[in-house]
């Protein structure tokens, strides 16, 4: 039920830039069609959407509108703040809804932002985003974050008293929406910010890839 009451919190605060008279709340979502390997797909979050959609017309009826930001079964940089854009032109909404995907939700985020539109996300999770007063002021995360999963790690290289060195090994896998990378990003941040050490390598899946990282592991880390 997390959801719902989200919604109807930023429901209330989206209510005081809705136009005089207006009587419906329009929710736009713009989330991938199909591809489950989305946590954010919309057949995953779509049941949650429709609780909060039914608890949102207890008190006010409530126009959905859904958008795929797929092209070709991927997340789309190019397609989801085009759909955005007719969203925002064609229907005017009162809430946005996704993407999930990190550089679609940046696009997004930013004309959310411009709009002073709320808009609610369960990924997004770089770091960058962070960046509220710059370029995501209107963006709501309800998901995990990079920067949560690295405050994380430091708490527990603090609680085993780990404080001379960290290393890094992640496959990034230059497709799509980049997660591996982005993930990491949070964690060598945070470690950074805490004064040790950090060697960071790409793990390589061609031959030889598990014997370089093997050697990573014993130049910089510590077992």
């Amino acid at each position: 039920m997390a959801l719902p009451s989200l919604l109807l919190v930023v429901a209330a605060l989206a209510g005081g830039v809705r136009p005089p008279g207006a009587r419906n709340l329009t929710l736009a979502v713009v989330l991938p069609e199909h591809n489950l390997s989305y946590a954010w797909a919309w057949p995953r979050v779509g049941p949650a959407v429709a609780l909060a959609v039914e608890a949102l017309g207890r008190a006010l009826p409530v126009d959905l509108r859904f958008v795929s930001s797929e092209l070709d079964g991927a997340c789309s940089e190019y397609l989801a703040p085009l759909r955005a854009v007719d969203l925002k032109l064609y229907h005017d909404p009162d809430l946005l809804l996704g993407p999930g995907c990190v550089y679609p939700a940046a696009s997004v985020a930013r004309f959310a932002s411009h709009w002073r539109l709320p808009l609610l996300t369960a990924g997004a999770v770089a770091s960058g985003f962070a960046a509220k007063n710059e370029h995501y002021r209107t963006l709501v995360r309800t998901g995990p974050s990079a920067p949560k999963l690295g405050e994380f790690v430091v708490t527990l290289h603090g609680h085993f008293n780990w404080t001379a060195r960290a290393a890094l090994l992640y496959l990034d896998a230059r497709t799509d929406d980049r997660p591996h990378y982005f993930t990491i990003e949070g964690v060598f941040e945070a470690l950074q910010g805490s004064n040790l050490s950090v060697q960071h390598q790409v793990y390589a899946r061609e031959p030889g890839g598990p014997e370089q990282a093997t050697h990573f592991i014993r130049a910089n880390g510590r077992i």
